[in-house]
């Protein structure tokens, strides 16, 4: 067991490599104590958000519930023959991670099946399912055991993982209208986006951002730089988007490049 466990991580890290440059270098700023954890929330939640999104000649209702099935089974059961699984219910298992957390986030994967528009109340709900458990999962891992310093934490590390997700869909914004047919900010006609209502969710995704980053201060030690990492990479993303009109961002996908990705990551690297 403790080979196919080894086998079952690497290729959580292998995925995680694979699909997010960002997210990898984020990993690698992080403590070694927790990577094979933080490998394997990132594999189990790439799975499902490919599923939704990508696996279009694929019967996706009939995958992503299959996908729900084999994550509990592999929880209770603590095996999978799902090298990805196996690693997420070792990660679940070992830090105890609430199955509440799973269940919001596998709900907020089903509305990307059928849902193209969001009420103020089911937006939040959205973020909190896509977005803000990733965080919290992470942030067990990074309490490792201390209960008291995760309820400190948590209402912070929900902020900072709302910024990161709304950011995510101002620079998506056309391609989740193009490609998928949604629009997630509530009120929204991608069509008749205006500057002023660019600004209005700017602000919102602002306080976000504020109660984030006090709450990076706080972290333990073997997390600060990881998440450091992240809030400077969104918060350098963020800055570009701020700086275009609505109609920009309608037309492009606003990125940071590569190179002030690894100055960014060079830099937090290099601190004490």
């Amino acid at each position: 067991m403790d080979l196919y466990l080894k086998v079952s991580l690497a290729s959580s890290k292998l995925l995680t490599k694979a699909y997010s440059t960002s997210f990898s270098l984020g990993i690698r700023t992080l403590d070694a104590s927790v990577h094979d954890a933080i490998y394997a929330i990132y594999g189990f939640v790439r799975l499902a958000d490919e599923i939704v999104d990508t696996f279009h000649s694929h019967d996706k209702k009939a995958l992503l519930d299959q996908f729900t099935k084999d994550t509990f089974q592999a929880i209770e059961e603590k095996i999978s023959m799902n090298p990805i699984l196996h690693s997420f219910q070792w990660a679940v298992n070992e830090f105890q991670m609430e199955h509440e957390l799973i269940h919001a986030f596998l709900y907020s994967m089903e509305l990307d099946l059928t849902k193209t528009d969001y009420s103020e109340e089911e937006y939040k709900k959205y973020i909190y399912g896509s977005a803000e458990v990733v965080g919290l999962m992470c942030l067990r891992v990074f309490c490792q055991g201390n209960p008291d310093e995760y309820d400190a934490l948590r209402a912070d590390a929900c902020a900072l993982g709302s910024a990161f997700q709304k950011i995510n869909f101002l620079r998506d914004i056309r391609s989740d209208y193009e490609e998928r047919g949604r629009v997630y900010f509530p009120g929204i006609d991608f069509n008749t986006f205006t500057d002023e209502q660019k600004r209005s969710i700017e602000a919102d995704i602002q306080l976000d951002f504020d109660a984030g980053l006090r709450g990076i201060g706080s972290l333990p030690k073997v997390a600060q730089k990881g998440c450091l990492l992240a809030y400077e990479y969104y918060i350098r993303l963020f800055e570009k988007i701020k700086s275009l009109p609505a109609s920009r961002i309608k037309e492009e996908r606003i990125r940071v490049a590569d190179w002030e990705k690894m100055f960014i990551y060079f830099q937090l690297a290099l601190r004490k």
